[in-house]
């Protein structure tokens, strides 16, 4: 007989995995890409692992009426985590590309990615 496994644990070894990769992509690359790219990665990770810590497995929407009664109401998901997700992801994006423009602009100043190249940056 097979075991299944809830899906808050899946996800959770998922996000965790992901934020794994991506942390090992900032730090054992050297490329300015890729790092962004494991940034990317990491915040992704944690996102899931976030959603997974609100998910009720047989849960439903909080909104109590005919569906979901006062009594049953430790069933219902919880609605905060997948907020804040949201504005994660929104404020995710806005950092994924600031670091890009960054990076463009370093790009075109010293004609690589490589980010010992930027070892003698002046102040």
């Amino acid at each position: 007989m097979a075991t299944i496994l809830p899906v808050s644990s899946i996800l959770m070894v998922t996000g965790f995995g992901l934020s794994l990769i991506g942390l090992c992509g900032i730090l054992m690359h050297r490329h300015l890409l890729r790092i962004i790219i494991g940034f990317a990665l990491f915040g992704t990770g944690l996102h899931i692992v976030m959603v997974a810590t609100g998910y009720v497995t047989g849960g439903t929407a909080p909104i109590i009426d005919r569906a979901l009664g006062p009594a049953e109401a430790g069933r219902a998901i919880d609605p905060i985590p997948s907020a804040l997700v949201v504005t994660a992801i929104v404020i995710g994006f806005a950092v994924t590309a600031i670091m890009l423009a960054y990076a463009v602009r370093l790009h075109s100043a010293r004609k690589t990615f490589d980010i010992g190249a930027f070892t003698e940056s002046k102040w």
